[in-house]
């Protein structure tokens, strides 16, 4: 081989190797494909939260998720990485069932006509990996509906009336409504008391 063909390959690699060192020098990742975000409700702007959830939202890429990507029958972390953590700001009735104030993990095993949801005390784990049925808190069985197909993975509030509102999750053409019951009293009487 030429002499100056391998000095140029050499020196190729060389600087190859340097720009690797350098973009990884100070120690951050690249960007997730799936990044987290943050889904609150609130009775009015100038109230506290009532709920927050904080999940990874995966995108679909042409795929079908459901009984493919996210099998059926199986516990999901309702999201993607990190496990799915709710928080309730005040005690909540969570698909009629009586959950106290605190963060949880949020699990569901999702199901063609139906999907159990599960909160979970087993806080800070990775995916459902680590699921313990021992940490359950409260499971509750809610029906699938189809709509339009969404491409992420998305979760958001509707309010029903003064006390109720539903959390929806959805992705692809599945949608997921889970009753959530607050008491009667509203936050920004609550706030006003405290004064």
């Amino acid at each position: 081989m030429n002499k100056s063909y391998i000095t140029t390959v050499i020196v190729l690699v060389l600087i190859a190797i340097s720009f690797t060192s350098v973009s990884h020098a100070q120690g951050f990742t690249a960007l997730d494909e799936a990044p987290h975000d943050i889904s609150y409700f609130r009775e009015t702007r100038a109230t506290p939260p009532l709920v927050k959830v904080l999940y990874g939202r995966p995108s679909k890429n042409n795929q079908e998720i459901f009984g493919n990507v996210v099998p059926y029958g199986e516990v999901w972390r309702t999201g993607h990485n990190e496990a799915t953590e709710i928080k309730f700001y005040k005690d909540v009735k969570f698909g009629g069932k009586t959950v106290s104030a605190g963060t949880y993990v949020l699990l569901s095993v999702p199901g063609k006509k139906e999907w159990e949801l599960i909160l979970s005390s087993n806080l800070d784990v990775w995916g459902s990996f680590q699921y313990n049925p021992a940490f359950d808190v409260a499971r509750v069985t809610v029906p699938v509906s189809k709509a339009e197909s969404l491409e992420t993975f998305s979760i958001s509030f509707k309010k029903k009336n003064n006390n109720d509102i539903e959390m929806l999750l959805g992705w692809d053409a599945t949608r997921v409504k889970v009753p959530l019951t607050f008491e009667k009293k509203q936050a920004y009487l609550a706030l006003n008391e405290e004064d």
